[in-house]
């Protein structure tokens, strides 16, 4: 060992000064660096880990409230086709009913001219009735006023005929 300090030529005494300044100054740092570095480190490696938890945690709610909108919007489109429907069978409905409602307003107008008509016909006919017994009345009291024979007789027969 004497040649080892020889050749690199080590004093003991100032290796072992060294090597307890070395120890001192390690002792410091570790106590006043090295430690609140490693608490700091640890901590950020808390941090990070729990943010990645709640990463984590966020995508599964994110892709859950996913499946949630997706059933709710699948929901709502059945719903809607059903309203739709419905509200198509009730215009159907709908239709058919003024449909027969105008048929029936249709029939009770041409049931009503239909009386209409036969009462201006049987008023008409009546008219006439009364203009014919009239005339007739008025040929009446001509011929009664001429004396007739028996060809005027056979005359007023043709042309009443005619």
């Amino acid at each position: 060992m004497d040649s080892l300090i020889s050749i690199f030529h080590l004093d003991l005494k100032l290796f072992i000064a060294q090597l307890v300044n070395f120890a001192i100054v390690f002792g410091l740092l570790y106590y006043f660096a090295f430690k609140p570095l490693v608490k700091i480190m640890a901590e950020r490696s808390e941090k990070i880990d729990k943010s990645l938890k709640n990463a984590d945690e966020i995508e599964k709610r994110l892709a859950l409230t996913t499946k949630e909108r997706e059933a709710v919007i699948v929901a709502a489109k059945k719903q809607a086709n059903l309203i739709i429907e419905e509200a198509n069978k009730n215009g159907e409905k709908k239709r058919q009913q003024l449909l027969i409602q105008a048929k029936e307003d249709i029939g009770q107008v041409i049931n009503d001219e239909k009386a209409k008509l036969l009462r201006e016909k049987s008023e008409t006919l009546k008219e006439i009735k009364k203009e014919v017994a009239d005339l007739v009345i008025l040929t009446v009291e001509k011929l009664l006023a001429e004396k007739m024979d028996s060809q005027q007789d056979q005359k007023l027969i043709k042309t009443l005929i005619k």
